[in-house]
């Protein structure tokens, strides 16, 4: 199965309004991302068998870094950051984009694509997806990354 994040199916689009310029949105979703990659998530991602497993390559976060769960497939600073993992009942890409509206004001978008292969696909996807927990997570980071960018 593709890692490129156009090749998967989408499956949801969150997005948050952030007072602040794109520079300030850019280094504060690094910082976010960083910061949930060291948390339970690395116990979680060696459970699931993600390839993906710890911190590793350059940082800040660009072509080539990783962190539990996620490596970077590209990224276009300022405005996109691209996001891949696999493990053993997903395929899936998050995908940031932040786009400046107004001078000093970002929009701040997460797009999520992913297959979920097999009958344990589809029980993982029901677990994650239609139970929400994925659209929480997501809101979470958005929030923790508005945040942040505000504050700078």
């Amino acid at each position: 199965m593709s890692l490129a994040p156009a090749s998967l199916p989408f499956v949801d689009e969150h997005s948050v309004a952030i007072e602040a310029d794109r520079e300030a949105g850019w280094v504060s979703l690094q910082r976010v991302l960083e910061a949930t990659g060291s948390s339970g998530l690395a116990r979680y991602a060696r459970m699931i068998r993600a390839v993906d497993t710890t911190a590793s390559g350059p940082r800040p976060l660009s072509e080539g870094s990783a962190f539990p769960g996620f490596h970077v497939v590209a990224a276009d600073e300022p405005q996109h950051l691209a996001l891949a993992g696999r493990h053993l009942f997903s395929v899936y890409a998050l995908i940031f984009h932040l786009d400046e509206v107004a001078p000093g004001r970002t929009v701040l978008r997460a797009e999520t694509r992913a297959e979920f292969p097999g009958v344990k696909g589809a029980i993982y996807r029901m677990l994650v997806i239609r139970s929400r927990a994925h659209v929480l997570a997501t809101r979470r980071i958005l929030s923790a990354v508005k945040r942040a960018a505000e504050r700078r």
